[in-house]
Formats: structure tokens, sequence, C-alpha cells
């Protein structure tokens, strides 16, 4: 989906320019000596408008909170919505996640969020999905020893085919659900999730754990990703046949 252009962007930007890290990479391995009091260090990557930032980081304030986005005019709505809400923990970096590894040193992050990413649903595309290996490598080697990944999407088809990358690079599961809310509302809710909830759509969740099993990027060559095409771009047919069958 195309962001709108924001009016006033450069303005809004610099208004909010404290929440801004300039120039990330200097702080790489300096995270919690530049901001100290905090106890643990959570990354988001691609944290769009900001509910899930704002919402996850104002319940969590021991936590230093960063938040990763490529696109400015989706980054100011969120960088806007934190110092509207005064929540004194989130910092906002913005870059892409191929960059993770010029940002932070090895151990440096505690858990990192992956929410409503891309699919990237062509099999020549597969390498740019923020679960294929050679992203989960990267995470390996910014997590400490028990880190955690937690991700949701929408998409059925790139869920499992993350479960399958995941579990083949040593990531151990827990908490995979294809069906998340299907009791009620649990957690915290991103702006499409929410939509989606009301649409009747079924969210997938899982947390992978690093263990010392998991492949970090000396563990070689990324494997080769053949016949990775997702069978639907968004899993919405997945998820409405799944309703029909399930009589809801």
């Amino acid at each position: 989906m195309r962001m709108r252009k924001r009016a006033n962007l450069d303005a809004r930007m610099e208004r909010c320019a404290a929440l801004l890290i300039e120039e990330p990479e200097k702080l790489r391995g300096q995270w919690r000596t530049q901001f100290p009091g905090h106890e643990r260090l959570y990354l988001e990557i691609g944290c769009g408008k900001g509910r899930f930032t704002a919402d996850t980081a104002e319940t969590m304030p021991e936590t230093l909170y960063i938040a990763l986005e490529k696109v400015p005019d989706a980054m100011i709505l969120a960088m806007e919505k934190i110092d509207r809400r005064g929540i004194g923990n989130v910092r906002f970096i913005d870059a892409d996640a191929k960059l993770l590894d010029t940002m932070f040193a090895p151990g440096e992050v505690d858990r990192l969020y992956i929410n409503f990413c891309d699919p990237w649903p062509k099999s020549r595309d597969a390498k740019l999905r923020l679960t294929a290996p050679a992203f989960l490598r990267r995470y390996a080697d910014l997590l400490a020893d028990g880190g955690e990944i937690h991700f949701k999407t929408d998409n059925t088809p790139l869920f499992d085919w993350s479960i399958a990358q995941l579990e083949a690079e040593g990531w151990r599961l827990a908490e995979v659900t294809h069906d998340l809310h299907a009791g009620g509302p649990v957690g915290v809710m991103t702006d499409y999730e929410a939509r989606f909830y009301e649409q009747g759509m079924k969210i997938n969740r899982l947390v992978a754990t690093k263990t010392g099993d998991t492949k970090g990027t000396a563990a070689g060559a990324v494997p080769r990703l053949r016949n990775a095409s997702l069978t639907d771009a968004r899993g919405y047919e997945e998820s409405q046949e799944a309703n029909r069958r399930n009589g809801t």
C-alpha cells in the first residue's frame, strides 16, 4: 500500500527531532550507555504509524525501545504519537533493516518485533522477506542469548514459510498460532491488525527464541531459496476458506 505524502513533512520532522537518531551507527555498542536506566533494548522493524510502538513502549518504561522505519511519511505519525503522549523511552531510526549490523553490536538487542511486513510473494523476491534466512542470521547476531523475535502477520502463506525458515535456522518456536484473536483481542494491536480483526481476518503469531543451535552470519553461505513463491499476496483467500470451514 502506497503511503500518502504528508503535508509539511520537514517541519513536522523538525518538531520531533529529539526522537530521531540521525547517526545510529555512532551508537553501535553504546545504546545502554547513551540511554542509561534501561534494563533491556527492544527493536521494532517497520513501525508504521506507531500504534503498536506507543502502546507497547508505554507499558515498559524500563525498556529502551528503538523503532526502525524507512518511510518518513509513516514514521512522522509514529513520532508525533510518541511526542503527544510524552513517552520517553522510544527513539526512531530512518533506515533499512539491511543495515542493522552497522547500528547494533552483537548481543546488544533483547527482543525484536516484526509486524505485518511486506510478504514479497514472488519467488524471485523471497530474499527480501524479513524472515528470509539472510535476515534471520543478522537478527541472530544482534540478539543476546535467549533473545526473541515476535512475529505477526495476516498472511498465512508467509507465516508458514517463515516457520520453515526459522526451524531450519535453529530457532526455538513457541506461542505459534494461526488465529491469535480466536477468543477475543489479545495483546497490543497494530493499526493494520485492528482493521483486519474488524474484518474477521485471522492473525498469525509466533515467538522465536535464539538458542545455541541458532545460525548467525558466521554459519557460512545462506541457502538458496527455490520455489519460494507465496500462493496469495496476503493470505486472504486461505483465511476466508478457513472461516468458511469453521462456520465463522
